[in-house]
Formats: structure tokens, C-alpha cells, sequence
């Protein structure tokens, strides 16, 4: 109890207004097994001298020269050192949230041109400050179909990221919410006839992601087409925003939804993040968390409020349209200051190298024998790779060679069993990759040599493995 402000006889004054005898009923519902009743093995307090130390030799033994082949929805990118600088800067100062607009100029700026600067990429017409993360924009996306719909089916793509779809399995939960999903086609992308079967008059929503999790792009006009047949929204998300420096904004979609983190906000072990949702005027008042707008003062000086902020605090519980409490002002503002240090040229261009190194890398990985790229759809920076022999192998044996190659597509998709998910970006060089498609074409021929000896063994007559 240490850590509590409260006193012994304060604790005991709120037990007995509630009608318990101590703290620890609180937690009667939880199983005693999984409790703890002994104050946890935590070493001592350290002097500030000894937690420098601790932190110097923890930051010796990190990552840091390891090539990152890793995706998934985080993605490595060179974060330019002006970033923290500009951060940092006294104008950006103010309290945790912008309540008086007054004082709050630099941060409501920031949020003003963050969401102008998401509206671009998006071609959509409005934006709001931000939101947690991807997962959870997306299922505020999927709340604002239904309410738009009024109607209570959502019809997911089996290639959306499964962490956003178990969100949105989380939400819906106790929403009276159906939620189907529909199995990607052979190459990689989603399935239209399956889709259209799915898709019924009680569908509020379709949500696809593109580049999808697999790093293949989808047919957003023919998915639209199908889904506004039948009178159901449109939700794109996006994962890697840097794709829409390069790829056709998805203008078809009624609603965009997706992750920052692309734009300048570091990795960070999965967060703190900034999710955007983008969608048309007409829904405007349906959208979650905070829109920032531009005004002009009694003097005709421009200015900046909050134009739209739809949450519990501010309206009666029963009208709010989401219980969003914030925006992610700070990593918001991250990616509004690296879009603008990059500028529309920049983005593009780092766009294109992302997309030439990626290319260049599943190139060199699909010659290794044994190996193959199993989705024929086009791609952005990240693609699957089937590869030579046991895919635990593979990683182990990149990680040997301080290479981090992928994510083992088993956990979220047990029928692609030695299967990895590559992403490349500009922070992988090219001696990088060839130096992973050498463990590959090594770990390759140990297979083909194997390979050849069991067809040895086989008694005549018998059939061998394929």
C-alpha cells in the first residue's frame, strides 16, 4: 500500500461506505489462485548514479544493431532528429488537454494541420486530432456504420490484421453486433464472390485493409462497388500509411481509418501511437475524440478551437458517440512535423525506395530453392515468404546473424505453417538483404541435400514426400 495516498483510516472510512470489511474484497470475484498475496521479488531502491548504470549497460544489450525485417503494423523508418527538437519546443507547451482554446494555440495548430494533412493522404474530406491506435480507430470507424446504418451486421476481411479484428471482436461483444469474417483468394487478396455472398441487407459495414496484412494491395473500387450494392459502408484501414504516398487514396471508401505510427513516431516495444479516421462531411458529427477548426478573432487574426468534440464528458452519456476521452496530441504532432519536413516529393520518393528494396528483397528470397512468394497479388514493402524448410529455423538462423527476418505468419494463420511476413524499408541496406537471402539459399540447399536422401532411402515402390 505504499504507493496509495490514501491513509489506513481513509482506506477503512470508503470500505465501510461501501458496505466491504477490507481492500482486498474488492477482488473476490478474481480466483485466489490468481492473486497476489506476498509483495512481489523486486530488487531494492537504486541511487540515481546506480539507475544510470542500469539503464547504460540495459541499452548496450538492445537491438540497436540488428537489421529489422519486422512489420506486421509497426514499421521502421528513419525518424529525422529535427523531430524531437521542434517537439520540444515552448509554443507546442500546454496542458495535458486543450479545454481554453487561449492558451492552447500551438497544440490546437498542430491537431489543425494534422488532420489536413490526413485528409490529403486519405482524399477524404474531413479528419479529427487523432485517435489511440489503428485497432481501435478502425472499430470507431465500424460504430459509426452502424449508427449511420442502423443496422447490426459487419463483414471483416480474413486479411485485415487479426490484432484489429480482435478489437473489434472485443467492442461488438456485448453490442449485438455480427461480425463475419471472409477468407482472402489465392492471391493474397480479398475473396469478391465470398464477399458478395456475405454481404447481406442487414450489413452496416465492409472493412478491408489495404496494403492488407499479408502487404498486398486490394481493389478498393471493385470492393466498394460490391458493398455499396447492397447499401453496407466502406471501411479501408491502413496500417502503413506510407503506401498512400504512392498508391491511388482510397476515395471510394466512405471511411479511412488507420496508424501514424509510420510518420515519424518511434517503434517503441507497440506504442504510444496516433490512429487517424477520415470519412466525408456528411458523417462529421458521427466522428469520435476531437475536430480542430480555423477561425478568426474579434481583430481577424486567425485562431484555432474545438470545433467538434463528441464524448461522454461534454454531452449527455446516453447522445455520446464514442468514449474516446483524447487525442495523441504528442505523437500526432510527431507526424505532422516529419510529413511536413518530408513534403509531398519526399514522402513519395521514400515511398518509392520502400517499394524498390522490398521488390529487390522478395526477389532475391523467391530464387532460393525451396522457397517461394505464395500471394501473386501486388505488394508495397512487406510480403510473404514460404520458406526453405522450418520458418523457426529460418528466424533462428537469421538472428544469428543480428538479422530480425520476419514474423511467423502460424500465429495468426495456422494453415501457413513455415510462412513469414518480410517488411523492408529504407532502414534496411541492401548488403542487409543479400546478406538474408544468403541464409536462405544456405538453409535452402540443406533441405534439397536432405531431400535427395530420403528419395535414396525410400524402399522401391513407395511413394516420398513432395
Amino acid at each position: 500500500m505504499r504507493y496509495l495516498p490514501n491513509s489506513a483510516a481513509d482506506r477503512a472510512r470508503m470500505c465501510e461506505a461501501i458496505g466491504l470489511r477490507s481492500g482486498e474484497e474488492l477482488f473476490a470475484q478474481i480466483p485466489a489462485a490468481l492473486r497476489l498475496n506476498a509483495p512481489l521479488q523486486t530488487p531494492g531502491p537504486l541511487s540515481e548514479s546506480e539507475i544510470l548504470d542500469f539503464f547504460r549497460q540495459a541499452a548496450s544489450q538492445s537491438s540497436k544493431d540488428y537489421t529489422s525485417f519486422l512489420g506486421a503494423g509497426a514499421y521502421s523508418h528513419y525518424r529525422p532528429a529535427a523531430i524531437d527538437m521542434l517537439l520540444s519546443r515552448g509554443e507546442f507547451f500546454t496542458a495535458y488537454t486543450p479545454y481554453q482554446a487561449e492558451i492552447s494555440q500551438g497544440t490546437l495548430q498542430a491537431m489543425f494541420e494534422f488532420q489536413t494533412l490526413i485528409a490529403q493522404l486519405t482524399g477524404m474530406e474531413v479528419a479529427n486530432s487523432s485517435l489511440y491506435d489503428g485497432s481501435t480507430a478502425t472499430n470507431e470507424a465500424v460504430l459509426i456504420a452502424l449508427r449511420v446504418t442502423r443496422r447490426e451486421r459487419v463483414v471483416l476481411a480474413r486479411t485485415l490484421h487479426p490484432e484489429y479484428r480482435e478489437v473489434c471482436r472485443t467492442y461488438s461483444r456485448n453490442l449485438g453486433v455480427a461480425l463475419e469474417e471472409i477468407a482472402c483468394a489465392h492471391s493474397g487478396q480479398v475473396d469478391l464472390q465470398r464477399l458478395e455472398a456475405a454481404i447481406d441487407d442487414k450489413t452496416a459495414a465492409v472493412v478491408v485493409q489495404s496494403p492488407n496484412f499479408f502487404g498486398a494491395i486490394e481493389r478498393i473500387p471493385e470492393i466498394s462497388q460490391v458493398a455499396h450494392n447492397r447499401g453496407a459502408l466502406l471501411i479501408v484501414a491502413v496500417a502503413e500509411p506510407l503506401a498512400l504516398a504512392l498508391l491511388r487514396p482510397p476515395r471510394e471508401a466512405d471511411i479511412v481509418s488507420g496508424e501514424a505510427q509510420s510518420f515519424g513516431v518511434p517503434v517503441a516495444f507497440g506504442g504510444p501511437y496516433a490512429g487517424f479516421l477520415a470519412t466525408h462531411e456528411k458523417f462529421v458529427r458521427q466522428m469520435p475524440g476531437r475536430l480542430v477548426g480555423q477561425t478568426k478573432d474579434a481583430d481577424g487574426r486567425r485562431g484555432f478551437v474545438l470545433t467538434l468534440v463528441t464524448r461522454e464528458q461534454f454531452i449527455r452519456r446516453e447522445k455520446a458517440t464514442s468514449n474516446i476521452c483524447t487525442s495523441q496530441s504528442l505523437c500526432a504532432l510527431a507526424a505532422t512535423i516529419y510529413l511536413c519536413l518530408l513534403g509531398k516529393q519526399g514522402l513519395r520518393r521514400l515511398a518509392e525506395h520502400n517499394l524498390a528494396k522490398a521488390h529487390y528483397a522478395a526477389q532475391q528470397l523467391a530464387s532460393v530453392s525451396g522457397a517461394e512468394l505464395p500471394f501473386p497479388a501486388p505488394f508495397f514493402n512487406e510480403f510473404v515468404i514460404r520458406t526453405p524448410g522450418d520458418a523457426r529455423k529460418v528466424l533462428a538462423a537469421l538472428e544469428e546473424e543480428k538479422i530480425l527476418g520476419g514474423v511467423a505468419l502460424e500465429r495468426f494463420y495456422p494453415e501457413l505453417q513455415d510462412h513469414l511476413l518480410v517488411c523492408v524499408t529504407e532502414t534496411a541496406s541492401r548488403q542487409a538483404i543479400d546478406r538474408m537471402a544468403k541464409v536462405y539459399r544456405r538453409l535452402g540447399r540443406r533441405e534439397t541435400v536432405m531431400g535427395e536422401a530420403d528419395l535414396r532411402a525410400a524402399p522401391a515402390g513407395k511413394g516420398t514426400r513432395g
